[in-house]
């Protein structure tokens, strides 16, 4: 067996030629690995991710462009409002987490924002290391990082994520801050935009936890985040802690149950590339040679779903009426089979699913029955 740097090296020269030629990789963040991790089954976004294929232009090419996104009025809008908490050392920052994460504490007052530039992922992420350990290592003192690099083993392969700050406790445990420009109405914001920043949270927390591990002794991740949004309709901040306990568990618990990228890379064709400047049909053709998992819910989070969606329909699978639907039907993976079932054409009596099913067509049949003399009379 090669060396691990051997392996590495072919792994990541075999990802740029799935990418495509002279193709600049997309970086994997956050947002990605949190819709990634609650489809873990799907092997065709597992290995476009770790490729860096951008899937919004790919989906383009395949003829069925994507749908969502940020506009770039918010894109602007949240720069700005973040700029404006940050601004001053991040003395507004630090006041709302000492006021919603530790009362106890000294507030802060000189507060260090140390310097984080550095060469490429790897040493911005190595430096962010250092500086946490010696902020750490000060007691007595807040810290603010300002957009860390952090790295996160996915599936075998690294992903740097860039979290929108990091604050160091004075009693030396760490908390991940999230600045978000959906506002907080009466002190309460949107529940499906908070679920969405607290998956994505949970992903820095868990890279925050590796990072933390290799301390000694190891620092404490808190998993009370700071959720920092526009107050009712202005531009002041205002914040709220939001536990992500939960989201942290599902999140670690799904990403380990990600097929290994190495795997995927060695069972495609030579030939397969997804750059999206082929031909529509050879592009389709690659696409289709890694298995998908679609379900509606990844209508909202990944670009290729009406894609996905289009040829699941076509392939008559019951993923496309939903996970739950899907999980009810046992081992009947295709509508056809579903069909044949119910009418006694096929399936197994003992099997509870097709016995559900021939009792519920049966059911449809006495009370069409029922309507049809009803009719008559």
């Amino acid at each position: 067996m090669p060396p691990p740097r051997t392996r590495e090296k072919a792994l990541r020269h075999r990802l740029a030629e799935l990418r495509g030629p002279e193709v600049q990789a997309k970086a994997l963040d956050a947002r990605a690995l949190a819709a990634l991790a609650a489809n873990p089954g799907c092997r065709r976004r597992a290995i476009l991710d770790g490729a860096g294929v951008d899937k919004a232009r790919l989906a383009s090419a395949l003829g069925a462009p994507s749908v969502f996104g940020q506009s770039q009025f918010a894109f602007v809008r949240g720069n700005a409002f973040e700029a404006k908490v940050k601004a001053d050392g991040g003395t507004e920052l630090l006041r709302l987490a000492h006021e919603k994460l530790d009362r106890s504490a000294e507030p802060p007052a000189g507060a260090s924002v140390p310097d984080l530039t550095a060469q490429g992922p790897e040493g911005r992420a190595a430096r962010t290391a250092l500086a946490l350990r010696e902020a750490t290592g000060a007691s007595g003192t807040w810290t603010l990082l300002d957009h860390p690099m952090l790295a996160l083993d996915v599936a075998g392969s690294p992903a740097f994520l860039e979290p929108d700050a990091v604050i160091v406790h004075p009693d030396g445990s760490w908390s991940v801050v999230e600045i978000k420009s959906f506002p907080m109405l009466d002190g309460s914001a949107d529940p499906a935009k908070v679920g969405a920043a607290a998956r994505q949270a949970a992903v820095y927390v868990l890279a925050l936890e590796e990072v933390a591990a290799r301390l000694g002794p190891p620092a404490r991740v808190r998993h009370r985040i700071l959720l920092v949004c526009p107050k009712d309709f202005s531009n002041l901040p205002t914040a709220s802690a939001v536990d992500v306990r939960k989201q942290r568990a599902v999140t670690a618990r799904q990403l380990t149950r990600l097929t290994r990228i190495q795997e995927i890379a060695d069972a495609l064709p030579e030939d397969v590339c997804f750059s999206p400047e082929l031909p529509a049909e050879q592009l389709a053709a690659a696409v289709e040679s890694v298995p998908a998992t679609y379900a509606p819910e990844c209508l909202s989070s990944c670009e290729l779903a009406f894609h996905c969606r289009e040829r699941s329909r076509e392939a008559g699978a019951v993923t496309c009426l939903g996970r739950p639907v899907r999980a009810e039907l046992g081992g009947l993976s295709t509508v056809g089979e579903v069909l044949a079932a119910a009418r006694g054409e096929a399936g197994d009596p003992e099997d509870p699913a097709v016995a559900a099913l021939r009792r519920a067509a049966a059911l449809r049949a006495e009370a069409l029955a029922a309507r049809e003399v009803a009719g008559c009379r």
